[in-house]
Protein backbone atom coordinates (compact mmCIF):
# COMPACT_ATOMS: atom_id res chain seq x y z
CA UNK A 1 0.00 0.00 0.00
CA UNK A 2 1.20 3.57 -0.96
CA UNK A 3 1.30 6.38 1.05
CA UNK A 4 -1.41 7.77 -0.86
CA UNK A 5 -3.65 4.54 -0.01
CA UNK A 6 -2.47 4.99 3.93
CA UNK A 7 -3.88 8.75 3.84
CA UNK A 8 -6.97 8.25 1.70
CA UNK A 9 -7.34 5.27 4.52
CA UNK A 10 -7.28 7.78 7.20
CA UNK A 11 -9.25 10.50 5.73
CA UNK A 12 -12.10 8.14 5.17
CA UNK A 13 -11.97 6.73 8.43
CA UNK A 14 -12.19 10.23 9.73
CA UNK A 15 -15.17 11.07 7.78
CA UNK A 16 -16.43 7.62 8.19
CA UNK A 17 -15.88 7.62 12.33
CA UNK A 18 -17.55 11.39 12.68
CA UNK A 19 -20.80 10.53 10.43
CA UNK A 20 -21.06 7.36 12.87
CA UNK A 21 -20.48 9.42 15.80
CA UNK A 22 -23.39 12.13 14.68
CA UNK A 23 -25.46 9.06 14.62
CA UNK A 24 -25.45 7.93 17.85
CA UNK A 25 -27.57 9.56 20.38
CA UNK A 26 -26.38 11.28 23.33
CA UNK A 27 -22.68 12.66 24.05
CA UNK A 28 -19.98 9.71 24.02
CA UNK A 29 -16.92 10.02 26.08
CA UNK A 30 -13.76 9.06 23.82
CA UNK A 31 -10.97 11.04 21.88
CA UNK A 32 -11.10 11.91 18.11
CA UNK A 33 -8.23 9.02 17.93
CA UNK A 34 -10.68 6.12 18.88
CA UNK A 35 -13.52 7.72 16.39
CA UNK A 36 -10.57 7.71 13.45
CA UNK A 37 -9.42 4.09 14.42
CA UNK A 38 -13.27 2.88 14.72
CA UNK A 39 -13.93 4.81 11.49
CA UNK A 40 -11.09 3.20 9.97
CA UNK A 41 -11.84 -0.32 10.98
CA UNK A 42 -15.97 0.13 9.97
CA UNK A 43 -14.62 1.58 6.72
CA UNK A 44 -12.73 -1.67 5.68
CA UNK A 45 -15.57 -3.96 7.12
CA UNK A 46 -18.01 -2.41 5.14
CA UNK A 47 -16.26 -2.28 2.18
CA UNK A 48 -15.55 -6.15 2.67
CA UNK A 49 -19.35 -6.52 3.85
CA UNK A 50 -20.07 -4.38 0.55
CA UNK A 51 -18.24 -6.55 -1.95
CA UNK A 52 -19.46 -9.80 -0.22
CA UNK A 53 -23.23 -8.66 -0.98
CA UNK A 54 -22.20 -7.74 -4.73
CA UNK A 55 -22.62 -4.02 -3.94
CA UNK A 56 -19.72 -2.52 -3.52
CA UNK A 57 -19.31 -1.31 -7.47
CA UNK A 58 -22.47 0.46 -8.47
CA UNK A 59 -22.91 3.00 -11.46
CA UNK A 60 -23.26 5.72 -9.38
CA UNK A 61 -22.41 6.76 -5.72
CA UNK A 62 -22.08 3.63 -3.45
CA UNK A 63 -24.71 4.72 -0.84
CA UNK A 64 -25.34 1.00 0.23
CA UNK A 65 -21.61 1.11 1.10
CA UNK A 66 -21.48 4.61 2.56
CA UNK A 67 -24.19 3.50 4.90
CA UNK A 68 -22.99 -0.31 5.83
CA UNK A 69 -20.01 1.52 6.51
CA UNK A 70 -21.67 4.56 8.86
CA UNK A 71 -23.81 1.76 10.54
CA UNK A 72 -20.50 -0.16 11.86
CA UNK A 73 -18.79 2.71 12.71
CA UNK A 74 -21.67 4.11 14.90
CA UNK A 75 -22.23 0.38 16.77
CA UNK A 76 -18.58 0.64 17.03
CA UNK A 77 -18.50 4.29 18.49
CA UNK A 78 -22.02 3.19 20.90
CA UNK A 79 -19.84 0.16 22.11
CA UNK A 80 -16.33 2.05 22.88
CA UNK A 81 -18.29 4.57 24.66
CA UNK A 82 -20.07 1.87 26.82
CA UNK A 83 -16.95 -0.07 27.50
CA UNK A 84 -15.24 3.34 28.59
CA UNK A 85 -18.20 4.39 30.97
CA UNK A 86 -17.86 1.29 32.73
CA UNK A 87 -14.33 1.04 33.36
Amino acid sequence: MEISGVLSAIVIGIVIGVLGRLVVPGRQHIGILWIIVVGIVAALLGSAIAAGLGVANTSGPDWIEWLIQIALAAVGVAALDRTRVHR
